[in-house]
């Protein structure tokens, strides 16, 4: 089933930013970005680093935010201490965003369902053509999604 997304899959996607670069498309869509240790350090856990992330992955989430309408709030980027892999945060695939009653009717309303992960965390999938575009996954117990932009 094919079904309307944040986004992703863009031409130059694999591209990648410094956080400056990302802060300020992000600002620009007036999406903000939340760190505890009030940082950007992405050296540091409790920072909230964009250092790296990929040009599709920002471009999804400014995406996400058009299509739901929801306001959306960075809490996680490519800092470290976040799971690791190829589609991870580090190699800026996936970012954080708070989990709001807007944000999880829109994903709930245009992605599948598809699985439960080791963690616990539902993932909820947008394909296209065939293909893996996004995967939204439930944090619920950090309240956040963790999403993955392929």
């Amino acid at each position: 089933m094919v079904r309307g997304g944040g986004g992703g899959g863009t031409p130059g996607g694999g591209a990648k930013l410094s956080d400056a670069q990302a802060a300020a498309k992000l600002k620009a869509a007036g999406i903000s970005r939340v760190s505890s240790g009030n940082c950007t350090d992405r050296n540091r856990k409790n920072c909230t680093s964009l250092e790296g992330i990929r040009v599709g992955t920002v471009d999804g989430v400014i995406a996400l935010k058009k299509k739901s309408g929801c306001k959306i709030t960075v809490t996680g980027g490519t800092e470290t201490n976040h799971a690791g892999g190829t589609y991870s945060h580090w190699n800026g695939y996936k970012v954080d965003i708070s989990r709001t009653s807007c944000v999880t009717s829109y994903i709930q309303g245009h992605a599948t369902k598809h699985h439960k992960r080791g963690d616990g965390a539902w993932v909820w999938r947008v394909t296209s053509g065939g293909k893996t575009v996004v995967d939204y996954a439930d944090e619920r117990w950090a309240n956040h999604w963790d999403i993955t932009y392929y």
